[in-house]
C-alpha cells in the first residue's frame, strides 16, 4: 500500500472520531497536506506533513506509516509523529483559562437580583398617574 485517502487515514490514526467528521473537516478547508488545502479523496503517502485546524490551534502531523483500518491508541505513534509547535499548545492553555480571568463583574447575563431590579424599574408603579398625557395640538 503506497497511498491512502486522507479522510480514511485521519480516522484510522484517531485524529478524528468518525470518518464523516474527517470528511467535513476537509470540506471546510481545515486540512492541509504539505501546506495545500485538500479534498477528502486526496491520497497521502509516508513522509507527508498534515496540518489539521481544530480551533483554536492547528495540529501538525508527519505520516510515518499508512493504514486504512482503525488502530488502537497505543499503536498510533507507529503511524504518525506529532510535530505541532509548542506555541500552538500555549494558545490552547491560554484559551482554557482566558474565559475566567478576563470577565469583568457585571458583564454577561444579569443575575436574578439584577433581573428583579430591572423588572421593578420597568413596572408601571413608577409612572406618575397624576400627569395628564392628553395633548391638544389643535390651534
Amino acid at each position: 500500500m503506497n497511498e491512502v485517502r486522507i479522510d480514511k487515514w485521519m480516522w484510522a490514526v484517531r485524529i478524528f472520531k468518525t470518518r464523516t467528521i474527517a470528511v467535513e473537516a476537509c470540506k471546510k478547508n481545515r486540512v492541509k497536506v504539505n501546506n495545500v488545502v485538500v479534498k477528502p479523496s486526496r491520497m497521502v503517502k509516508a513522509g507527508d506533513v498534515i496540518q489539521v485546524a481544530k480551533p483554536p490551534i492547528t495540529y501538525s502531523f508527519k505520516v510515518i506509516n499508512l493504514t486504512v483500518n482503525r488502530i488502537g491508541a497505543k499503536l498510533v505513534p507507529e503511524y504518525l509523529e506529532n510535530i505541532t509547535p509548542p506555541e500552538q499548545y500555549a494558545l490552547l492553555e491560554l484559551q482554557k483559562i482566558g474565559g475566567f480571568i478576563d470577565r469583568a463583574h457585571g458583564t454577561g447575563r444579569p443575575t436574578k437580583k439584577d433581573r428583579r431590579d430591572l423588572d421593578e424599574w420597568n413596572s408601571p408603579l413608577y409612572i406618575d398617574d397624576s400627569f395628564d398625557f392628553d395633548f391638544d395640538f389643535e390651534e
